[in-house]
């Protein structure tokens, strides 16, 4: 294993280790039989409590390279009753990825995120959520892609605007299969920590049903996280318009990805979004 996979699973057992130490058998709900030479739980009380073998959470403790499933990480982290945080670094240690969460996070954003995305100026700013709803915007976002204030929930999911809005379509025209294509594989990536959760499953098949195109590329399986690169848009009242796309989580709330889209300064596209802003 590479030094980095070592350190990783050094990292793990030693915050397994200090985890359990930390919990008495009363407040795990087990009865205590006495002193104990180390403070804490016992490594088979814990493995008990999480419905596993004494010796498979031994090997955890002993920074073996084993596979552990996230239903049995699941079960450590309620047997160790580790915060929010501490299970998503569980989980990171683990398995190199965070936890999917059943219940969709919290969406409402800062009022300093929200001060964040107005100091934007020229440049359209939005914020989404794991479903690819746009939960927050500036001024500018909405005059180019649409009066996010006044569109249902469901027009403000990305993916269904995408593939179901004519204004979209003919603001992305000739880019608008590659955008798609994008937009899609991202929403596949993040399907993948929700897979079988039913607003997801009822999601998906009312795609099926409003899209061929969407109909035509699900099943491709197609996965990517990230921005977009150098976008174009072709806006009705000022014409063609680029940018250059970052992409960012929150780190108070790692569902959210702000992602700006940076006018380009090869062509008038500031002075076409200054014009748009006086109107």
């Amino acid at each position: 294993m590479e030094q980095s996979g070592n350190e990783r699973l050094n990292e793990l057992a030693q915050f397994l280790q200090t985890r359990r130490a930390r919990i008495s058998p009363e407040q795990a709900g087990l009865p205590n039989r006495g002193r104990r030479r180390t403070p804490g739980l016992r490594r088979g009380e814990v493995a008990l409590l999480s419905g596993i073998s004494v010796d498979w959470y031994t090997w955890l403790e002993q920074a073996r390279n084993i596979q552990v499933s996230a239903q049995v990480l699941e079960n450590i982290a309620r047997a160790l009753q580790l915060d929010s945080n501490e299970r998503k670094h569980l989980f990171l240690l683990a398995l190199q990825q965070l936890p999917a969460d059943l219940a969709p996070a919290e969406s409402a954003i800062s009022p300093s995120l929200q001060r964040f995305l107005d100091l934007q100026g020229t440049s359209p700013t939005m914020v989404m959520d794991q479903r690819l709803n746009i939960v927050a915007w500036n001024r500018v976002a909405s005059l180019i892609y649409g009066d996010y204030e006044g569109m249902s929930a469901r027009e403000r999911n990305s993916v269904w605007r995408t593939f179901t809005s004519p204004y979209i379509r003919e603001l992305l025209q000739d880019t608008w299969e590659t955008h798609a294509r994008h937009r899609l594989a991202q929403f596949r990536a993040n399907y993948g920590k929700f897979a079988g959760d039913p607003w997801w499953m009822a999601f998906i098949e009312e795609l099926n049903q409003a899209s061929e195109e969407f109909r035509t590329w699900w099943p491709e399986h197609d996965v990517l996280n990230g921005p977009e690169g150098v976008k174009i848009n072709y806006h009705p009242a000022v014409g063609r318009i680029t940018f250059h796309q970052i992409s960012f989580f929150v780190s108070d709330a790692p569902h959210l990805t702000v992602t700006i889209n940076i006018p380009s300064t090869d062509d008038d596209t500031i002075s076409k979004l200054n014009a748009l802003l006086l109107t």
